[in-house]
């Protein structure tokens, strides 16, 4: 599948070597995408935030090669390591946007990456990852297009991140990105992620995000298997009508600012997105006991207290605790108190909603 709007012309013998720099978020999405079809199209819309702390800075040099070559050259590092199993997927994420960077067989590429949050930490470093790469592609592009507006730039940016991670498309911009085509969302698709583009209330305004780190090990499944599960799901069409209800829901409680409303959304699309996996053939459990241990917990201090705390997960046992600024004094001290204690060594990370990608 060619999409005309993302092919440009350029003339590739002006540019012969450079570095570009970008810093790029991970996101944390309140409506899930599960399932996906050819091309990186998405079966379901998703809504997320955009996170600011946690974030994949990458460092791009490129040297023009003395011929084109038939095959990408290139290197990756992390945290200055050479790491030879990242190579088959940046190969991958170079064939599907060849297309679209007529440049990429021109040079020898040296991406060197880093991440804010521990490698080994359970958060997917895929959506920070790829985006910031493809970021960094797009900023050779615009040397070698200066006329290209910015408007233009992260929307391909955004569409070539796609193409590396789904979820990726969402870690461009911020603070709140819908992806996937939707009627009530003007100008969203299935291509690219879009800044949200309606009135958002000021009890969403600086969300808290603290991540607890459950389980620090490899993920159980890979993010394919999981999507790639969906295709023969017995409740995969149910799945898909309420995702894209939910976008619908979450569009007027963005508006109003219905704390008591997010809370139940976004806490039924978290163990909605787990249900499906234990509910696949094969099937996954993928929260670990004191996951559940910290649910619980929660339900019972939000009980208690009144506060606006609530609970997302991602396709794994971490939790992340979404909360407003205005209790975030209150909630921090019971994270402190009574759920740190269930982090594999006491690990967790304080993040909160950001605006996505930085140019270095």
């Amino acid at each position: 599948m060619i999409v005309p709007q993302f092919l440009t012309k350029i003339d590739k013998k002006q540019l012969n070597n450079g570095v570009v720099n970008w810093s790029s978020p991970s996101n944390i999405a309140l409506v899930k995408y599960w399932g996906k079809k050819e091309h990186q199209i998405p079966n379901n819309q998703s809504i997320s935030f955009t996170l600011e702390s946690c974030r994949t800075t990458t460092k791009l040099s490129f040297d023009r090669l003395d011929k084109p070559s038939n095959k990408f050259s290139f290197e990756v590092f992390l945290d200055g390591e050479k790491k030879l199993d990242f190579e088959p997927k940046i190969e991958q994420f170079f064939k599907r946007i060849e297309n679209y960077l007529p440049f990429l067989n021109d040079f020898h590429f040296k991406i060197e990456t880093s991440n804010s949050f521990p490698h080994s930490s359970g958060i997917a470093s895929s959506a920070s990852g790829m985006s910031a790469l493809a970021l960094c592609l797009m900023s050779i592009e615009k040397q070698l297009n200066p006329e290209q507006s910015n408007a233009f730039f992260y929307q391909k940016a955004s569409f070539l991140a796609r193409l590396g991670s789904g979820s990726a498309c969402r870690s461009i911009e911020g603070d709140i990105v819908v992806w996937g085509e939707h009627p009530d969302i003007e100008g969203s698709s299935d291509l690219f992620g879009v800044k949200y583009p309606y009135k958002v209330h000021e009890n969403f305004k600086n969300y808290q995000d603290t991540i607890l780190l459950v389980d620090k090990g490899e993920k159980q499944v890979s993010s394919t298997l999981g999507h790639n599960l969906m295709n023969n799901h017995p409740y995969a069409k149910e799945r898909f009508k309420q995702a894209e209800a939910n976008i619908s829901k979450i569009k007027t409680i963005l508006e109003t600012g219905n704390l008591d409303d997010f809370i139940a959304l976004v806490e039924s699309e978290a163990l909605t997105l787990h249900s499906m996996m234990m509910t696949s053939m094969p099937y996954f459990i993928l929260m670990k006991p004191n996951t559940l241990e910290i649910i619980n917990k929660i339900w019972e201090f939000r009980k208690k207290t009144g506060l606006h705390i609530c609970f997302t997960l991602d396709a794994g046992a971490n939790v992340h605790i979404l909360y407003p600024e205005s209790e975030s004094k209150a909630i921090y001290e019971f994270i402190k108190i009574e759920l740190v204690a269930y982090c594999q060594n006491g690990h967790y990370i304080c993040d909160r909603v950001g605006f996505g990608a930085k140019q270095l």
